[in-house]
């Protein structure tokens, strides 16, 4: 017990910390808790088996913390996103304007000219004065934020259509746009339209 314990703890634990820290949605991130916990709780074992009893205390509080987590990722974050889907699905079959989540708009696929995935969406910009949506962040390039490149789209730019998000720029049009300073974005639309299209 304790052997399989050693190692089962080990494992769900790095898994469920590359699960989570990948942000790949709410599910995805609720099933990371679900591993945390198998770990934590293989984790008590070992504690229990060894008489450590500083790893059973801290894996004990651990396994609660997870609990909390399974909760809020796989039962009230992922019926939030459910009906932000199902409000989209509904309005895109009437005759109404189509509607988009905006929690859905962090961690979007930006789609380019061609169809395809040219750069993936990191944030929205709203207007405090009509609660409309200003531009949109994106970032490409890189790998797991190393060597990102952000750059600012204004919404005349996109289209926003059953959880689609697509523009009229091919990767290499979107590169050669102007990158955005992290820790000086556009103060307004205005702004990010003095950069056309080129």
């Amino acid at each position: 017990m304790e052997q399989i314990a050693g190692w089962v703890a080990p494992i769900a634990t790095m898994l469920a910390a590359m699960m989570t820290a990948a942000n790949l949605g709410a599910r995805i991130t609720g099933w990371g808790f679900v591993v945390f916990t198998v770990g934590s709780i293989a984790w008590s074992v070992v504690a229990i088996v060894t008489g450590q009893a500083n790893l059973l205390w801290t894996n004990g509080f651990l396994t609660f913390v997870n609990l909390v987590g399974i909760w809020r990722w796989l039962g009230r974050q992922a019926r939030y996103d459910d009906g932000g889907e199902a409000a989209a699905a509904r309005s895109a079959a009437a005759r109404t304007p189509s509607l988009f989540p905006i929690g859905a708009l962090a961690g979007a696929r930006l789609v380019g000219r061609d169809g395809a995935p040219i750069a993936t969406v990191i944030e929205g910009m709203m207007r405090c004065s009509d609660a409309s949506l200003a531009y949109l962040v994106v970032s490409e390039g890189g790998v797991a934020g190393v060597g990102e490149r952000l750059h600012a789209l204004p919404l005349d730019e996109l289209s926003l259509a059953e959880g689609t998000i697509a523009c009229r720029l091919t990767a290499q049009e979107l590169e050669a746009r102007p990158v955005l300073d992290t820790e000086a974005w556009p103060a307004s639309a205005g702004e990010v339209r003095q950069h056309p299209l080129p």
